[in-house]
């Protein structure tokens, strides 16, 4: 039912209402709940309320995980907010500019990765000693199988 002119705008959310105007599973707030990343309030009748500002932080953080962002990555950028606010427009600039170089190094690194899966076409995985993706920089096992870290050579290598 379409709200009037006359009816008050709700300050507190229910956990399905939050659910509802944010498209996230009620399961979901819940585990951002217990994860730190929103906060609710409980009733007289032990009932969750979230202030209206969850809807923001909820959208912030879908949009930090559709990017890749871990949870604790988002809750560490939440938490370091004044006053654990709801972030603004310019702070989501400073924090998706945070997370643009964590990006730009996961991309650099996925790159590497695939360009590596081509040399493995055709290989069968036969020789996983030398498998660029398998075990990669693996310099002990051109010394064989075995403990070869009490190799006074190479232990000397690693600590370099």
């Amino acid at each position: 039912m379409p709200r009037s002119a006359d009816t008050p705008v709700a300050k507190e959310l229910t956990v399905g209402e939050v659910a509802t105007r944010s498209g996230v599973a009620v399961s979901a707030i819940h585990f951002y709940e217990s994860k730190g990343l929103i906060k609710a309030w409980r009733t007289s009748g032990n009932q969750r309320r979230y202030p209206r500002e969850v809807l923001r932080r909820v959208a912030v953080i879908r949009v930090a995980q559709r990017v890749g962002m871990p949870l604790s990555a988002i809750r560490e950028a939440l938490l370091s907010l004044p006053a654990n606010r709801t972030p603004t427009s310019k702070d989501w600039g400073q924090l998706s500019k945070r997370w643009r170089t964590e990006i730009d190094d996961r991309i650099e690194r996925l790159i590497k990765l695939r360009d590596q899966l081509s040399s493995c076409i055709g290989c069968g995985c036969l020789s996983l000693d030398s498998c660029p993706l398998y075990n990669p920089g693996d310099r002990c096992a051109e010394k064989g199988p075995g403990p070869q870290l009490l190799d006074p050579e190479l232990m000397a290598e690693r600590e370099d």
